[in-house]
């Protein structure tokens, strides 16, 4: 029987998961978590076999989730549900101890053969990604781009702000404070050579860090 715990700040998201993953013969969700925090703890209390973890939440992102329960229970095993297929994302979350990265605009099925994949000591990249695109993208930026000198923070805070958040937002959903956020924001800023906003979104879709359909989205188109 493999045991999992799901990890997202949605609850139709998490409830949809468990319906579907408790349909399958030898799973059993254990728990649900609403966001980092909450995470780490139910993941050290109740010590699942796959942690189901998305990379943006409240508080503690799924990156650093990932990197303390690694330390606490290194026996837990990661599969990171995500609706971003950039390149970066997967390198950043395969560093940070994931062996599965699934796409959320996947079937199902995907969510599924990567737990059991996961389970069994394998790591699984849900289509388009392949561990061929992975290496050409460290090839790109192995002489060490401005990008990969950003902090896992310092990535959640560009990923918010070029959806448009304010600092206030921004703090609010990350747990941290105005002030911090405006920080980090700076940092990052001034690391990626970007000079205002209209630069920060523009980077962030040029590099793929925030999917076109979102852009649309806020564009009203």
């Amino acid at each position: 029987m493999i045991t999992i715990l799901l990890a997202d700040d949605h609850t139709m998201v998490r409830q949809g998961l468990r319906a579907l993953l408790e349909e399958e013969s030898g799973f059993t969700v254990v728990g649900e978590a609403k966001d980092g925090p909450e995470t780490i703890a139910l993941t050290e209390s109740l010590r699942p076999d796959v942690l189901v973890v998305d990379l943006m939440m409240p508080g503690v992102g799924g990156l650093e989730v990932m990197r303390q329960v690694g330390r606490k229970v290194p026996s837990v095993r990661f599969v990171v549900l995500s609706m971003y297929a950039n390149e970066a994302y997967v390198v950043e979350a395969l560093r940070s101890g994931a062996m599965g990265y699934v796409l959320k605009d996947t079937g199902a099925e995907e969510l599924v053969r990567a737990i059991r994949h996961v389970s069994q000591g394998g790591r699984y990249l849900s289509p388009p990604l392949s561990e061929k695109s992975l290496e050409a993208y460290l090839e790109r930026v192995r002489g060490g781009s401005a990008e990969e000198a950003l902090t896992p923070r310092e990535r959640e805070v560009l990923q918010l702000a070029a959806e448009g958040r304010s600092n206030a937002e921004i703090a609010e959903r990350l747990f941290i404070s105005p002030r911090t956020a405006e920080t980090h924001r700076a940092n990052l800023m001034r690391k990626l050579g970007l000079h205002s906003q209209a630069e920060l979104i523009h980077y962030a879709f040029q590099s793929g860090l925030v999917p076109v359909t979102g852009r649309r989205e806020r564009e009203g188109t």
